[in-house]
């Protein structure tokens, strides 16, 4: 109890150096462009219509309203994505800050993370428009999104953890991460229904795939207008919370060895 007492104390010591952290990030990202913090609306509406138009035929036959239900599943990968690849290169990328100043590590990784849910932020904006121009309902459901955005927030953050720490010592790790994000997303009912497939893929899914309660969650609230499942409610948050104490105590428990790798 010390302890986390020690860890909430410390978060909010440096809570002004993290929104300095993430301010930099987003600038960084949008620097030297013309339009700005609108490509954080503009590009996953550009992404979106690509995929409307490759998969809807395929795959998205029956489904009403494809491109909103397209969009409610790839708006959470992608936040996932995003988040755990850049806090994965967050120690090793500010090594030269670590090695002339004390700031507790985990804070650059915190910050991947926190910047990367700002972009998540300015992309629902993009979902309430693609939803205004398909003529898609708006369910009082929706006030209950941050709900789903807190689980996926604390699970990308456990698992930003880990892959930082392990990325220290094994870059490899970069391109593992890389192949098996590709197959986690295919995995994921983002542009298919889960009901398509096989049984036993389905157990699968449901089973081991932390990113399907996150996106069933979210399409429950936004799209079908209904609050999910206890099972998948309840489920989300205790693979959120069981990730995090992975990637809080494999990063505590690594920390004093970083300085020797990067």
């Amino acid at each position: 109890m010390d302890l986390l007492k020690y860890r909430v104390k410390t978060l909010f010591k440096y809570q002004d150096l993290i929104k300095e952290l993430v301010v930099r990030d987003l600038k960084l990202k949008y620097r030297r462009s013309f339009l700005g913090y609108l490509w954080s609306i503009l590009n996953p509406l550009l992404i979106m219509i690509v995929l409307s138009i490759v998969f809807m035929n395929l795959l998205g036959k029956g489904i009403e309203n494809y491109p909103v239900y397209l969009f409610t599943g790839r708006l959470l990968f992608d936040f996932m994505k995003s988040g755990t690849t850049n806090a994965m290169k967050s120690v090793t990328g500010n090594a030269s800050l670590i090695r002339k100043v004390y700031v507790p590590k985990y804070i650059f990784t915190l910050s991947k993370v926190t910047s990367c849910m700002m972009d998540l932020v300015f992309s629902i904006g993009a979902l309430v428009i693609l939803m205004l121009v398909t003529g898609a309902p708006f369910y009082w459901q929706f006030l209950l999104t941050p709900l789903v955005i807190i689980q996926i927030y604390l699970f990308s953050c456990g698992l930003g953890f880990f892959l930082a720490q392990l990325n220290v010592f094994f870059r490899d790790i970069q391109y593992i991460y890389s192949a098996v994000l590709t197959a986690w997303m295919y995995l994921t009912p983002i542009i298919y229904q889960i009901e398509r497939m096989s049984p036993k893929v389905q157990f699968f899914i449901k089973a081991f795939n932390p990113m399907y309660y996150y996106v069933a969650q979210f399409r429950d609230l936004v799209y079908y207008g209904r609050f999910p499942g206890p099972r998948i409610f309840w489920g989300g948050w205790v693979m959120a919370v069981i990730m995090l104490i992975i990637g809080i105590w494999s990063f505590q428990r690594s920390k004093d060895k970083f300085i020797l790798y990067i």
